[in-house]
């Protein structure tokens, strides 16, 4: 009798093919059928949950660094509760709670502005003293504890299992789940998904589909390089170590030790040792075999050892357990550790699930729900920017590139999340012309999207890096003078880095009319501030457009969403419309001089008229600056006179040394991205991702001054005209603390009447009003603007509350006259 079955055949066709059966594609599989896309095809080339899923450590840690995000983590969590009912697999789901300690006065500093955090996104939390936490974690030595945080309804869980509990229960829904299936190829046709070639038992098989899911974990870079698809991500080594069984130990809460690079489980009477140390070991740099599947690496007990030596003084009954398993296994890690989700810009219904930095089973179930969401309605349920696959840059799919920032990423997750932290490796990769100019100036350079960025400016014999902390870091009182330079003289900044579009065509301006909320129908030379919204009314792009020509308009946008904006735009073009759009980032630098002193600058080097007449405000000419040529924009983000310049890259340093040696008179101060920041935020310029998300109603950002309903349609015109009916719900509103001394960030608790109300959504020090500013968006609901002003208002800082000052209209030159100057 033969006992063998046949293997499940493969579909001719379906809806969406899923490619990987970790715990990522079974969440997207499970909510796709539970949405009623019932001819879902979930491929997995050798097992479920083979590759990273089943080696996972299963910890479900609710807060993540943003509301959105937490949101994800928190359905997660009541997922895995409800799954075992639903589908009768266990899931292992304990909440047993989670513990962080703090060993150093910074850490201490940082959890509590997480506790503070956590309130504002209604997370359970408590702050306790070393005496609790020995009470909830009797093994552990507190000697040394000065702080810690306590969430009860953290907790863990059995990672494979839940893999097949959402496989099973996407099944029960309709679709189906195939092992021992290679994905060979995916289809397209005109940019977008056609079909997946796949291999079973040596046999071909084509599945039509206009889905594809790239859910293939460590495999999923190569995967969509075939596609020429971007998903930078690297494997590297995760080690951790499983005692024999140690009598009496029961539950205990999750442990994190960070300072130490530690994290402990108590599991079926075993303790679970892991780590994430400062500096990891990339793996798999030749490619993954395609026979990998359940396997273990090559145990490295010296890579571990330091880690191991300080948990035994940290849990001295660690001494005395002996060493069950020590295990390595790899998982994928990203250039920001941050996982990638979305649409992939390149082709059209090829979708990312993947690069899940260690944190894949509490991201998976929201993940998998938002990517099913996405998917059925065509676009994001909520702002997930900070995760989507459209922040990646071409470049960062290299592979020597990966192969360096992963050995930081790893260990970034539990080094101290300072503010202003910068990536170490990797860098350099995009540069500005001037940069070498910059460098020997004092230049302190920061990363954003690959581009080296001068941050601030170090003074002679000052050391030329960060120092970082919680409190006034080492160029705070560079930054003030950079500022103020800026406020009260002529500041130089290289913004080399916006990103650059050109879109011409016999139907551009048809185009940007239906894609812009503003007025795109100017005259030649005119600059318009405008947001892109969707039909929800959300922001997807915040930016200036400048009309060059009839046929030719020049949109600048932030160097980090390029790819997004570029992305938006192409997916918004009709067929029949002649319009060609074209990333030229790279062809010019940006010089932006700004201040009150700046058109006397320009004077000095230009025969151009700058003057009010020639070249208002908004408008953008051909000038000369001494031997070379600029485009001169007269627009501004830190609330003064001033120009930016595009200069052809090949004139750059020509322009700048031009520059420089005509400041020299004037007191002209090189400036960097933190005194940039710090002056937009005195004027409460919106910064997008933060500020303002595709989320966020564009009425409600105070951003209707850009919106023109009257000059006919356009996407969100809708959802501006039904804002503007039933009212505004929130207002974003800039505050002020009155003791100087605290500084705002981000995601501070916003307080209003003593009650948490928000978060601040970015924040720096404003060095003229002199006082901390953040930026949030308060409950309006049939108020009037006296009525939000009206109240009393707080923000909360690591469990401590600062009295602010609230303000709808930029508590810095309200009436904007100093850019008209």
């Amino acid at each position: 009798m033969n006992n063998t079955t046949s293997p499940k055949p493969v579909p001719s066709r379906a809806r969406a093919v899923i490619i990987g059966g970790g715990v990522s594609g079974c969440s997207v599989a499970y909510h796709l059928a539970k949405l009623g896309w019932s001819d879902v095809v979930l491929l997995e080339r050798k097992q479920l949950t083979s590759g990273t899923t089943w080696h996972a450590a299963g910890l479900i840690g609710q807060l993540r660094g943003s509301q959105n995000m937490t949101r994800l983590a928190k359905y997660s969590r009541d997922l895995y509760v409800r799954l075992e009912a639903e589908t009768g697999i266990g899931t292992g789901m304990k909440q047993n709670g989670s513990i962080t300690v703090a060993l150093t006065d910074e850490r201490r500093e940082e959890i509590y502005r997480q506790a503070s955090l956590a309130r504002a996104f209604n997370v359970d939390v408590q702050e306790i003293d070393p005496a609790r936490v020995k009470e909830l974690y009797p093994y552990l030595n507190v000697s040394d504890v000065k702080a810690a945080v306590h969430l009860p309804l953290d907790g863990q869980c059995d990672p494979a299992n839940i893999a097949m509990a959402l496989a099973k229960g996407a099944r029960q829904h309709g679709a189906t789940v195939i092992e021992g299936v290679k994905v060979i190829d995916v289809l397209t046709k005109d940019g977008r998904v056609t079909g997946v070639v796949c291999e079973q038992a040596g046999e071909r098989h084509v599945i039509e589909t206009e889905n594809v899911v790239n859910a293939a974990g460590m495999w999923g870079r190569n995967l969509a390089a075939q596609s020429g698809v971007t998903v930078p991500l690297h494997a590297a080594e995760h080690f951790y170590i499983v005692t024999e069984p140690v009598p009496g130990l029961g539950q205990l809460p999750v442990l994190r030790v960070p300072d130490e690079q530690a994290y402990y489980k108590e599991d079926a009477g075993k303790m679970l040792l892991g780590a994430f140390e400062l500096k990891a070991k990339p793996w798999g740099m030749d490619g993954i075999s395609e026979d990998f599947c359940f396997d273990q690496l090559p145990d490295d007990f010296d890579h571990f050892q330091p880690i191991l030596e300080m948990a035994v003084r940290r849990m001295p009954m660690l001494e005395t357990a002996g060493i069950h398993t020590f295990f390595c296994g790899p998982e994928s890690f990203t250039p920001d550790d941050r996982y990638y989700l979305g649409e992939a810009p390149e082709l059209k219904g090829y979708w990312v699930a993947a690069g899940y930095n260690s944190i894949g089973i509490v991201s998976s179930g929201g993940a998998g729900m938002a990517l099913a969401q996405w998917m059925n309605d065509g676009e994001p349920p909520f702002d997930l920017w900070e995760v989507d696959i459209r922040r990646a840059q071409p470049f960062q799919k290299n592979r020597l590139y990966l192969r360096e920032r992963v050995t930081e990423t790893l260990g970034l997750l539990y080094a101290d999340h300072f503010p202003y932290r910068q990536m170490a490796t990797a860098r350099g990769v995009r540069r500005s012309p001037i940069h070498e100019h910059l460098k020997k100036r004092g230049a302190v350079f920061g990363e954003v999207a690959g581009w080296e960025r001068a941050n601030w400016f170090a003074g002679l014999g000052q050391e030329k890096e960060y120092r970082y902390s919680w409190k006034r870091q080492n160029w705070f009182d560079n930054q003030r003078a950079e500022h103020m330079a800026v406020r009260e003289g002529v500041g130089l900044f290289d913004m080399t880095s916006f990103g650059k579009i050109r879109v011409e065509g016999r139907d551009a301006l048809a185009f940007l009319q239906r894609l812009c909320a503003n007025q795109m129908d100017v005259e030649a030379g005119r600059i318009v501030y405008t947001q892109m919204l969707n039909r929800r009314g959300g922001i997807e792009s915040d930016l200036t457009v400048t009309r060059l020509s009839e046929t030719a308009f020049f949109l600048v946008v932030p160097g980090a969403t390029l790819q997004r904006d570029l992305a938006w735009l192409r997916k918004n073009l009709l067929p029949d419309e002649f319009v060609v759009v074209t990333d030229v980032t790279a062809a010019e630098s940006v010089l932006c001089v700004m201040g009150p002193k700046s058109r006397e600058l320009l004077s000095k080097v230009s025969p151009s008229d700058l003057s009010n007449a020639a070249h208002p405000f908004g408008s953008a000419s051909e000038i000369e600056i001494g031997y070379g040529l600029a485009r001169a924009h007269r627009v501004t983000y830190v609330g003064e006179l001033g120009w930016e310049l595009y200069v052809p890259s090949d004139q750059a340093a020509h322009v700048f040394e031009t520059l420089e040696h005509a400041g020299e008179g004037l007191g002209l101060k090189l400036c960097g991205l933190h005194a940039l920041d710090s002056c937009r935020i005195e004027k409460a310029f919106r910064h997008f991702g933060h500020d303002i998300t595709d989320e966020d109603h564009v009425l409600e950002a105070g951003l209707g001054f850009a919106v023109k309903t009257g000059k006919g349609d356009f996407i969100g015109r809708d959802a501006v005209l039904k804002k503007q009916e039933e009212g505004l719900k929130r207002r974003l509103v800039q505050l002020r603390l009155t003791d100087p001394k605290p500084l705002v960030f981000h995601n501070e608790a916003l307080v209003r009447d003593g009650k948490i109300v928000g978060t601040i959504t970015s924040g720096n020090y404003g060095h003229f009003l002199k006082g901390a500013i953040g930026l949030g968006y308060v409950p309006c609901e049939g108020e009037s603007a006296a009525d939000v002003l009206a109240s009393k208002y707080e923000i909360e800082i690591a469990g401590e509350r600062f009295a602010a000052e609230a303000s709808l209209a930029p508590l810095y030159d309200p009436k904007a006259e100093r850019v008209k100057m």
